[in-house]
């Protein structure tokens, strides 16, 4: 329930399943969090299995609930969307018969700790399916988990339909002053967690790189983490922190990216981040670094740039490239623009999503039947 790619990408889903084919209930291991208000609005019904760790007792009588939970709704299919509920909920689900179990892999190769890696193996050979969120997270699953490809599938994150809508100057304008940057600024800006994963110090350093000759240059840092005080005094060791705006948690709407110049990811791991979509669907170029299922989105010198993972200097040539080049930067939007519509809107992708989910189902009962 807090604020976060994966948890985004289930609300988003929750809220945009055709209510008409499918009786959805959402399970959590914690209620706790800003996007359960989501959920109640849209009126879906969520159960709290809360636990304290992935293993033991405790987690063993939850497993219990949750299987029993899954019995009496007649659950037809589980989709366990991230680490967790991966390992929690794909064992328990199979055991109890669940016709269809989805494991899901949206990340690249950090997970919290070793055992949670050791779980989602076991999740994956429990689960009937594993869904990836990019075509380079399903190479890794049958490369390096070795999963067979028959059991994979692709279904990328998606944006929601407002996401795409223009803004006029007057309301750019706005924006740009909420974020304490003027209509003249250059502005560079990053939306994501501030977590070391995130590798915000390179944008620092990119930025502290560029300030003598882009007087007018700004960063803005929409998102909050446990990075958020070193990043603050290394933007002030570095000479920079009249230049940096830590922007802090913000609505999802409207789309923060229509505010800034360039839009930078520079994570040095990702399965496939919001952001550069977002970034992409409101029509601004992406430098970011070649990374994960990155390049599944940004194609490099069409709808923006991508750079090697922690090296910040190649990070400040790809940002000044674009800054000087005004017509670089409308072409890469637009295509980013375009391609984000194609591969990427919540129609397309739900289709796909409610097919596969159907496709699934007739083909299991299908198989006990016989």
């Amino acid at each position: 329930m807090r604020v976060g790619g994966t948890e985004l990408n289930a609300v988003r889903t929750a809220e945009r399943l055709d209510r008409n084919r499918f009786d959805l209930s959402v399970v959590c291991l914690s209620e706790e969090g800003p996007l359960r208000e989501r959920y109640r609005s849209a009126g879906i019904p969520v159960q709290e299995f809360s636990i304290h760790s992935l293993y033991g007792a405790h987690t063993l009588q939850q497993g219990f609930r949750l299987g029993s939970y899954l019995r009496e709704i007649g659950a037809e299919i589980v989709h366990a969307h991230d680490v967790y509920s991966n390992v929690f909920s794909a064992v328990w689900a199979r055991l109890f018969g669940v016709p269809v179990v989805i494991a899901s892999r949206r990340w690249w190769k950090h997970v919290p700790r070793a055992a949670h890696g050791i779980g989602n193996r076991l999740s994956y050979l429990m689960a009937h399916r594993i869904l990836a969120n990019s075509e380079a997270v399903a190479h890794l699953l049958t490369t390096s988990e070795h999963v067979s490809a028959r059991r994979v599938f692709v279904i990328p994150n998606f944006v929601d339909d407002a996401t795409f809508e223009s803004i006029d100057q007057a309301a750019r304008c706005r924006m740009r002053a909420e974020l304490d940057c003027a209509e003249g600024d250059f502005v560079v800006g990053s939306i994501s967690r501030l977590h070391p994963v995130k590798d915000l110090s390179s944008l620092l350093r990119a930025v502290h790189t560029l300030a003598s000759r882009w007087p007018t240059l700004r960063l803005v840092l929409v998102g909050d983490g446990e990075c958020r005080a070193p990043l603050e005094a290394e933007a002030a060791a570095l000479g920079i922190a009249d230049r940096v705006r830590f922007a802090g948690m913000r609505p999802q709407e409207p789309n923060l990216h229509a505010a800034f110049d360039i839009s930078v990811c520079c994570s040095l791991s990702e399965g496939f981040p919001n952001s550069v979509v977002e970034a992409m669907a409101a029509g601004r170029p992406v430098v970011a670094t070649n990374v994960g299922g990155i390049p599944d989105a940004v194609e490099h010198d069409r709808t923006g740039l991508l750079v090697e993972v922690g090296d910040s200097t190649r990070l400040a040539d790809a940002i000044e490239l674009l800054l000087n080049d005004p017509e670089k930067r409308r072409r890469f939007g637009d295509a980013g623009r375009e391609l984000a519509r194609e591969r990427f809107s919540a129609t397309r992708v739900m289709a796909k999503l409610e097919s596969t989910y159907e496709q699934l189902v007739h083909h299991a009962l299908g198989k006990r039947a016989s």
